[in-house]
């Protein structure tokens, strides 16, 4: 089990840059997992962003985002990062990082941070 801790959330214009980042702790390293960011908007289900493997050799985004965020890591200092750029409305949402398998799909990811806020004003 892995202890995911985020940051980097917060207020920014449409067209605007957030960097989230994504702290790992416990029994077993990082590096282990595959490590994903999903969001959930209000009133609306939670959705795949963007996945890497554990060495960071293969990436994968939605659709809505690709072009415009990447997924990156540092399995030395166990921490995941999502650079999100030219923001959207649409892209408000609480921003969570999970630790899995590499995929899309929620139900490979057993492992959970809180969650970090994303608000893009128009």
């Amino acid at each position: 089990q892995v202890q995911l801790v985020e940051s980097g959330g917060g207020l920014v214009q449409a067209g605007g840059s957030l960097r989230l980042s994504c702290a790992a702790s416990g029994r077993t390293s990082v590096s282990s997992y595959a490590m994903g960011w999903f969001r959930q908007a209000p009133g609306k289900e939670r959705e795949f962003a963007a996945v890497i493997n554990w060495s960071g050799g293969s990436t994968a985004y939605a659709d809505s985002v690709k072009g415009r965020f990447t997924i990156s890591r540092d399995n030395a200092k166990n921490t995941v990062f999502l650079q999100m750029n030219s923001l959207k409305p649409e892209d408000t949402a609480v921003y969570y990082c999970a630790a899995g398998a590499y995929g899309g799909d929620a139900s490979q990811f057993g492992s959970w941070g809180q969650g970090t806020q994303v608000t893009v004003s128009s």
